[in-house]
Order: structure tokens, then sequence, then C-alpha cells
């Protein structure tokens, strides 16, 4: 029997897997038979193998695939979040790694970049599967199976490091850092929403900020109002703002864009950070200059301000695919949406899974109702 066979025989006595938030089932389809021919010969495969600890300790880097999802990994504003990238990085950082975690499709492309060496471990709870070893094991079926990573055969001493580091205390450490995220983005939401939208409506004064909204608004080529109204939702002009994710200042910056504009150190300068914020907004435009209409090409920054620009294309291939017209927000809003369900966030023209897409959507809304409010009162 060769070795995808006694894959899929394994997944088809396996009938279904419990994975993050819901069901995923799993047998032997036409479709998997498919994905089989672009396994690697025997040949081939053991050139690529080979990898166990040492060489990953060597080679610095462990790379994980796993399904994306709001339990399991999904990026915001470039931060990664969820429980299988968390106990990944757990791993990784007592063993001197960094991690690159790779989203698949389904279970099966996952067991196929495995089985290629694309990929060092599953992040992912599965049941045991022949020719692969079962590590860190972290939860069961409803019939007691026990479910866990999973690693290739060739390499034990990776599945031992994993059996010897994984205890329930670990996952259960990390669940309850993941409520105190929640808590601290409630909190952080709670602290700056009500705060007074202007300073001085009758004198046309929005913030203590507007010479610098005025400045480097035209780096981006935009109403200065505007920019005070994302920076408004952002903060609630308050310059020492730090969210729930560990954006910071006036505009939000994420401590990876500070680098990147050269503010990490001033990120909390109002100045500094409001004039970094211009120049990544400036990008972002560049980066949708495919779209025509202005006032559309906003909305498109906006949103990838918020959501991450990855997140927008793969709601915009969506729409395409379905027959919308991807440079129209009304149409590609639906599919910031929907990107939070399995069925679109799984599709194989997805990119980067999982969003939050009310979150987006809603962002989008109320900075366009900030904007349409001061441009009554300021001038």
């Amino acid at each position: 029997m060769t070795r995808f066979a006694s894959i899929c025989r394994n997944l088809a006595i396996a009938s279904y897997l419990i994975i993050g938030a819901g069901l995923l089932c799993v047998s032997c389809t036409p479709k998997e038979k498919q994905v089989s021919t672009i396994f690697h010969t025997d040949e081939e495969e053991a050139e690529t193998s080979h990898f166990d600890l040492p060489e990953l300790e060597e080679n610095g880097e462990l790379i994980a695939v796993t399904l994306s999802g709001p339990t399991t990994y999904f990026e915001f504003r470039g931060q990664s979040f969820g429980i299988q990238y968390e106990l990944t990085a757990d791993f990784a950082r007592k063993h001197g790694l960094r991690i690159r975690m790779e989203i698949a499709h389904d279970t099966i492309e996952m067991l196929r970049r495995l089985d290629l060496g694309e990929a060092d471990i599953i992040a992912l709870p599965m049941p045991h599967t022949e020719g692969y070893s079962m590590a860190a094991v972290q939860d069961s079926t409803s019939e007691g199976i026990p479910q866990g990573w999973l690693t290739r055969a060739s390499s034990p001493l990776l599945a031992e490091a994993l059996n010897n580091w994984y205890s329930p205390t670990i996952k259960q450490r990390i669940i309850i850092k993941q409520q105190q995220l929640t808590q601290r983005k409630s909190n952080f939401t709670a602290r700056h929403t009500p705060r007074p939208k202007v300073k001085n409506a009758a004198g046309g004064i929005i913030s203590n900020y507007d010479d610098y909204f005025r400045r480097y608004a035209r780096i981006c080529g935009w109403d200065w109002r505007l920019l005070a109204g994302q920076c408004y939702q952002e903060s609630a002009f308050d310059p020492d703002a730090v969210s729930w994710a560990g954006a910071q200042g006036l505009m939000q910056l994420m401590p990876s864009t500070a680098s990147h504009y050269g503010v990490a150190h001033e990120v909390f300068n109002p100045e500094a950070n409001i004039h970094a914020a211009a120049r990544l907004l400036k990008d972002l435009d560049t980066a949708f200059s495919e779209i025509s209409n202005t006032d559309e090409r906003i909305n498109f920054i906006l949103a990838s301000y918020n959501g991450g620009q990855g997140h927008i294309r793969d709601a915009m291939a969506l729409t395409r695919k379905y027959g919308g017209n991807e440079h129209s927000w009304s149409d590609v809003s639906k599919y910031v949406l929907l990107l939070s369900e399995p069925q679109y966030f799984r599709d194989p023209i997805v990119k980067c899974g999982y969003l939050r897409g009310t979150e987006t959507t809603n962002y989008v809304t109320s900075i366009r109702s900030h904007w349409a409010y001061y441009r009554g009162i300021a001038h």
C-alpha cells in the first residue's frame, strides 16, 4: 500500500477531525487522489524530509502549517494571534527558533506539505496518522481518541522535544492570555470611544493636532479632516494610547510599522506618529492605484490600514470570483465580512485566511462618518 493510500485509509477511519472552532470532515475523495499526484517520489522525499531538531536549530527556523481561524491562527495589523500560533511560538522560544506560520486550506494539504518537507510540524490537533509521529497531545475527540500535532516519522528528535515540552498547563496559560487580550480590547474601546469628537466645534477646531493633520495630509493627498477622522477612530486623540494588539500612539502604529517608518523611538510623539501614518497611507494609495475612483480608493486604503492589505486583496479576489466589481467597496466589503466564515477564509484563492471583517467594515464606515461631521464644522 502506498504512503498516500495509507494516509487516506487512516483519514477515512477517523471520519472527522475537531479543528479549532468547528468540524472538518475528511475522506478519500477524488480531489484528494488528485492532490496525491504531487507528493514527492521516495527519492525526492529523501532529500526534503531529513530535517530533524538539530538541523532546525542550526538553520534557526521552524515552519508550522495550520488552518486559519479565530482560535487557531490569524493575523491582525501584521501581528499574529491564535492558540496554535501561541503554542508554536512558546515551543520555538525554548529552542531559540524563529517561526514561520503557513496556512493550508484543508487537512490533506497540511499532510502534503509535511510530507514534501515544506513544513516541519502540523500545528493543529489531529489523530495519529500512519507514517507520521503524533506529538504534543492537546485534545481528544468525543470518542476519546487522542489528537496532537504531527511531525514526519523521520523527525523523531523533534517529536520527542515537542512531547517533552508540552503540558496541558501551557495551553491553559495561553487560553488565559487570549481571554486577557479580549478584555484589553473591551477596556480600550470603553476608555476611548466616549471622548469628545471635537475640541471646539464653534471655533472649527477638531483637536490639538490640527496643524499636523493639515501639514501631513498633503503627503497622501487627503483632506486633512479625513486624517483627523481616522485619528479619532484610532485613539480618540490620545497620544499615549496603546491598544489590546499593541498598536501605539495617535494613529495606532504597530511596532513593526513604526520601525519601518523610522519612528520606533518616537511613536508617542504626536507629530512623528502622524507623519509616519501619512507615509503609510501614501504607500497604500500607491498599492491600490488600479482603483481609479479616488473616493472608492479611500475605502480600500482605510480597510487595509485596519485589517491588512493582504486580507483586502483576498476579499477582492473573492469578489471577482463571484462576479462582483473588485474595485467597488460596496461589493468587496461583503466579502470582507465573509472572511470570518470558514467557507470563505479557507477558499483556495484566499492567501491570508481569517479576518474579523465586522471590525474592518465598521472602521471604514465610522471614519467616513467622522469625516462628514468634521467637514461641517472645520475648514
